[in-house]
């Protein structure tokens, strides 16, 4: 089976997806006799090598199934998706819509607040429109700033004063047109991978301990002293609330596939937020998405293998539907 393994991409996430591919590659190659991988690369300018995907369905013979590892902005937030459908090819991960719906803070936050399920208060502002005194005078310092549209903790900062918050608004302004503001919540970070289609599963979750003020680019990916306990340091209370609500989450925003779903447990009160649902988590050495199925007995190798399959079962189901009178 022939496995287009689609990387890079033209966000800020590029090359991180460049070493999620390179994981994923050597857990395919561990499978000679079932796997091909066809490596696609996109560079930060949009350039595909060895060239694109043609949206026609039977236009590309050389692929049975898309394996995309495009992290943030033109790959995780439904547009590849949409061409994967036109080209009538079955791929890992969730569709357009979830995609696209994770991939907006704010409307998964809207979505998951419709359902029930808890999200930090935030505060929505427009690149150059934002009034720095008016959020100051609604929400308390400090405040985290966060572009809506991407992750990896890519332009987001926090602040602790309107000077502060001014400098975080243009920063996330560099990377998006819709920005979101929000209260801080003091207490743990956690993580919760969910896998599966109409029957998923959720992991025991994992705790985030950054070495920094928060859990940043540099602390993720460069500096390599952020600590994480698996499984989190949770009573086994609150290690099934997480698993309830990541499933809750997963199901509300139409997720198939795989997703993993970042939370928030606000210490002095006990109550658990919902922070992002990411749709294409990492796959690198250090990413907690396999990780944590790793510790429910599903090795990385298997991962990859099962979300092919994922993949080409949701392609068998939707064969089943018609388009046409």
């Amino acid at each position: 089976m022939r496995v287009a393994l689609l990387s890079g991409g033209r966000s800020g996430e590029h090359d991180v997806s460049l070493r999620s591919a390179e994981a994923i590659a050597e857990a395919l190659a561990t499978w000679p006799q079932k796997y091909q991988v066809v490596p696609y690369v996109i560079d930060r300018q949009g350039k595909w090598s060895p060239g694109p995907i043609v949206p026609e369905p039977d236009a590309n013979p050389g692929i049975d199934v898309v394996f995309p590892v495009l992290h943030g902005a033109f790959g995780e937030d439904g547009t590849m998706q949409g061409l994967f459908e036109l080209a009538d090819l079955p791929y890992v991960g969730p569709g357009v819509l979830a995609s696209s719906l994770c991939m907006d803070k704010e409307t998964m936050k809207r979505v998951c607040r419709e359902r029930g399920i808890p999200v930090v208060d935030w505060v929505t502002v427009y690149r150059g429109q934002g009034n720095v005194e008016a959020i100051a005078a609604r929400m308390d310092f400090p405040l985290f700033v966060k572009p809506a549209n991407l992750g990896s903790s890519v332009g987001i900062s926090k602040a602790n004063s309107v000077e502060e918050l001014r400098a975080a608004l243009e920063l996330a302004a560099q990377y998006d047109h819709k920005i979101i503001v929000e209260r801080t919540i003091v207490g743990q970070e956690l993580e919760c991978s969910v896998l599966g289609n109409e029957k998923p599963l959720a992991s025991t979750p994992c705790e985030i301990i950054p070495s920094r003020d928060f859990y940043d680019y540099e602390d993720k990916y460069i500096l390599d002293q952020a600590k994480t306990l698996l499984p989190a340091n949770l009573t086994k209370e609150e290690i099934a609330e997480v698993r309830r609500i990541a499933l809750a989450a997963y199901q509300a925003l139409g997720c198939e596939g795989m997703a993993r779903v970042d939370f928030l447990l606000d210490r002095s009160s006990g109550q658990l937020y919902v922070n992002e649902v990411n749709t294409i988590p990492g796959f690198t050495s250090i990413s907690m998405f396999p990780r944590m199925l790793e510790f429910e007995g599903i090795a990385f190798r298997d991962l990859v293998d099962r979300l092919i399959q994922l993949a080409l079962d949701r392609h068998k189901r939707k064969k089943a539907t018609k388009f046409t009178r």
